[in-house]
């Protein structure tokens, strides 16, 4: 049965200014898509082993739920304020994942 799902975006701030302008886009785009119909809310995390990334993550109801926000009109503009930050370091600056169980 399919359930709730995590989309992780990776995030980088190479110094204090950029830290400072993470946080800043990370509200605005939370602001923005706080009504957005089956978004269940989102965190900004950063990691205690390597300063320098972040990861936004987004909870929703389900996949569909998700799919429809991202092939929506507003999805690209909604979230450009965070898009100059994505971690390069990796190949990939994302993932989605299904909750498989939970406590």
């Amino acid at each position: 049965m399919p359930g709730e799902v995590r989309v992780l975006v990776y995030q980088a701030a190479h110094d204090e200014e950029q830290l400072q302008a993470v946080r800043a886009a990370y509200h605005l785009v939370s602001k923005r898509l706080a009504a957005v119909p089956g978004m269940l809310g989102n965190e900004l995390l950063r990691s205690p082993a390597d300063p320098t990334a972040l990861i936004v993550v987004s909870r929703w109801v389900d996949l569909a739920a998700f799919q429809r926000w991202e092939q929506g009109d507003g999805h690209r503009e909604d979230t450009a304020p965070l898009r100059p930050y994505r971690d390069t370091r990796l190949a990939v600056p994302f993932g989605i994942y299904e909750v498989d169980a939970s406590y």
